[in-house]
C-alpha cells in the first residue's frame, strides 16, 4: 500500500484499528492466544463483533495483517538512507537507532508480540526482516571466510542476537535509549570483526 492510499483512510476507521489492535494487545497481556474471541476483543475495543468483522476476517487475519504492518514500518526503517556520510558504519549504526527508537515508541505492542511465545508471526516476520539486514553486512565481511565461519551460521547467530537483545531490552522497560543501545551493539558488531 502507498503512502497515498494510508493517508485516504477515513480517520475513524483508523481510530477503530486503533482500538481493535489496543484491545487484542491487552488481552495478549492476559491470556493465551488461543484463548482470547471476537467477543472478548469486541467488549474490550468498546465495539460490536460486526464492527470487527468489517475490517478483520477473523483473529488470524488481524494478527496476519499487523505482522504484516510491522514488517513494513521495520523495512521502511531498514531501507531508509538517513545520512549521506561514506562510512556504512555509521549508516547501519544510525538505522539502528532509528530501529530501535520505532520500538521504544511501540514498547507496549513489542513487548507483547516479541516477549512471548503467543504470536510467533511476529517473531518470524522480525527474524527474517533482520536476517536480511544481516546477509548484507555479512556479504560485505571477508573475515567470515578466513576464520572458517559458514554464512548461514553467522546469518543465523546475528538476526537472532538481535531480536534477543531487544526483546530483554524491552523486558527490561528499556533501561538504556536507543541511542546507547545503538551504539553499544555498533561496538559488539565492529569487535566481532576483529
Amino acid at each position: 500500500m502507498t503512502n497515498n492510499a494510508k493517508q485516504r483512510v477515513d480517520p475513524r476507521i483508523l481510530r477503530t484499528r486503533q482500538l481493535i489492535k489496543d484491545a487484542l494487545i491487552d488481552l495478549l497481556q492476559e491470556m493465551e492466544i488461543n484463548k482470547i474471541t471476537v467477543n472478548r476483543i469486541a467488549e474490550r475495543a468498546t465495539i460490536n463483533r460486526v464492527t470487527f468483522y468489517l475490517h478483520y476476517d477473523d483473529i488470524q487475519d488481524m494478527l496476519e495483517k499487523m505482522a504484516q504492518e510491522m514488517a513494513e514500518d521495520i523495512e521502511s526503517i531498514m531501507n531508509s538512507t538517513t545520512t549521506n556520510e561514506d562510512s556504512t558504519e555509521d549508516i547501519g549504526w544510525l538505522k539502528l537507532e532509528t530501529l530501535l527508537e520505532h520500538f521504544a515508541e511501540n514498547a507496549k505492542f513489542y513487548k507483547v508480540v516479541l516477549g512471548s511465545r503467543r504470536t510467533p508471526i511476529f517473531t518470524e516476520r522480525l527474524l527474517s526482516i533482520l536476517s536480511e539486514t544481516i546477509t548484507e553486512r555479512i556479504e560485505n565481511n571477508s573475515l567470515l571466510a578466513t576464520k572458517g565461519i559458514q554464512r548461514d551460521i553467522a546469518i543465523w547467530h546475528g538476526s537472532s542476537a538481535l531480536i534477543g537483545t531487544i526483546s530483554a531490552w524491552l523486558r527490561k522497560d528499556m533501561p538504556y535509549t536507543p541511542q546507547f543501545l545503538a551504539k553499544q551493539l555498533s561496538l559488539l558488531f565492529q569487535s566481532s570483526k576483529k
